[in-house]
């Protein structure tokens, strides 16, 4: 059977760093920190007391405030993202065909903000007998974003979540590519959202030590690939994708933006949250991606690594990259936009995909911020091109994204031009 080609035709973007997708690309051009001091809970008790939070986003200029309430805040941001995607496709909802359009959304966690409310709730409430919200298991299932987009627009196809912590999104995106080529829908509404910025989800973190602690000098905190990394940062946003079958894109004369030209997925099968340390999954997911495209190494111009800033992680994704790429690394744009968003956990697959979409459209590379000279990792290649502190003009064919999930789940995908 031939595979049928897939293309983007319409991206979304709530971030810290932006809420749109332009408004996140041009601060991720710019370098710009979304780190601050967290105004979500109280953290004078915790030992991280900032993260990147989505800022200035008014939920009811999209959604109508009594259903605002029926969701957690991960749907709200996941649903924005699909309304800015879909309207942004360009596609007419009064005419297509609505049971060929599926919703593919990935999440990490889910809805920990009406867990950990509704335990509270309880707890507090524990001598009058179980009392629970309604609302408490469809606001927190981690299935209900993809379908509270399904449901707003009406779209009868294929419609499920993917969670595969860090790798969610990304999972989401070669869900969908893979339905689309394989003749099951024409358009998935694809992407991921991740809203844990609580106290359950920052103390969680802080017991495992994977947040930075770098609480006097936030903005400078996320600093992937460089000695003095801490830790990640907590993050929460959304990110959409439309994917569309090429033939139907051209049909109804839609905008293109790139073509997603393949994806591979791995297991590290290693440990529950630590990378493997010579990068194998690393190494197993990118060659897998490459041969589902039918692409080299020497394609391919640049990678939006998963670099999260911490020790083990960043360590061992560089050395799979010289391992996969050979010389062919040291041509590569490589940076780490997770300096500037933080670690969105589920959603940050979707929103690095885009900004490889983007990269690919604009010939521009974002760089990795923070890095400092005289702040070199002995473990870590620096004749690497990690794109430090400054975005970087070039040819950009092909872009390929990393993700790697707790539990040593990989999943990368590469984009590249549109061309006939």
């Amino acid at each position: 059977m031939e595979l049928k080609r897939v293309v983007v035709t319409g991206l979304g973007a709530v971030t810290p760093v932006g809420n749109s997708p332009e408004e996140t690309w041009q601060n991720l051009v710019a370098g710009k920190s979304g780190a601050a001091p967290i105004t979500q809970f109280d953290t004078t008790n915790f030992k991280t007391k900032f993260a990147c939070e989505v800022k200035n986003l008014n939920v009811c200029d999209y959604l109508d405030r009594k259903e605002v309430r029926k969701m957690d805040r991960y749907t709200q941001l996941a649903m924005i993202s699909a309304i800015q995607g879909v309207k942004d496709s360009g596609l007419d909802l009064e005419t297509v065909d609505k049971s060929r359009i599926g919703v593919v959304y990935g999440v990490g966690i889910g809805g920990i903000h009406t867990f950990q409310e509704e335990v509270v709730y309880y707890g507090q409430h524990i001598e009058a007998g179980p009392k629970f919200n309604p609302f408490f298991i469809p606001k927190m299932i981690s299935d209900i974003a993809a379908g509270q987009i399904s449901i707003h627009f009406g779209f009868h196809g294929p419609n499920y979540a993917t969670t595969s912590a860090c790798a969610s999104s990304t999972h989401a995106v070669a869900d969908a590519f893979n339905l689309i080529r394989l003749g099951k829908a024409d358009v998935i509404v694809s992407g991921g959202a991740e809203s844990a910025i609580c106290a359950t989800g920052v103390g969680g973190f802080n017991a495992m030590k994977a947040l930075s602690t770098r609480n006097d000098d936030p903005e400078h905190a996320s600093r992937p690939f460089s000695a003095s990394r801490d830790g990640f940062i907590m993050a929460e946003g959304a990110g959409c994708l439309v994917l569309e079958e090429l033939e139907h894109a051209k049909a109804r004369g839609a905008k293109i933006y790139a073509e997603i030209a393949g994806e591979g997925m791995s297991a590290d099968a290693y440990h529950i949250t630590a990378s493997h340390p010579e990068g194998l999954g690393a190494k197993l997911v990118m060659n897998a991606a490459l041969e589902d495209a039918g692409m080299s190494v020497n394609d391919i111009d640049y990678i939006n690594v998963h670099g999260t800033s911490t020790h083990v992680g960043d360590i061992s994704e560089a050395k799979a990259i010289k391992d996969v790429f050979g010389e062919q690394a040291f041509k590569l744009n490589i940076s780490s936009t997770k300096s500037m968003t933080g670690h969105l956990l589920g959603a940050a697959g979707a929103v690095e995909a885009m900004a490889c979409v983007m990269a690919v459209k604009n010939d521009i590379v974002p760089p990795t911020i923070n890095h400092e000279e005289g702040d070199e990792d002995p473990e870590i290649d620096y004749n690497l091109n990690f794109t430090f502190n400054k975005a970087q003009k070039r040819e950009v064919r092909a872009a390929l994204s990393n993700t790697f999930g707790f539990g040593g789940h990989n999943a990368c995908i590469i984009v590249k031009k549109y061309a006939e």
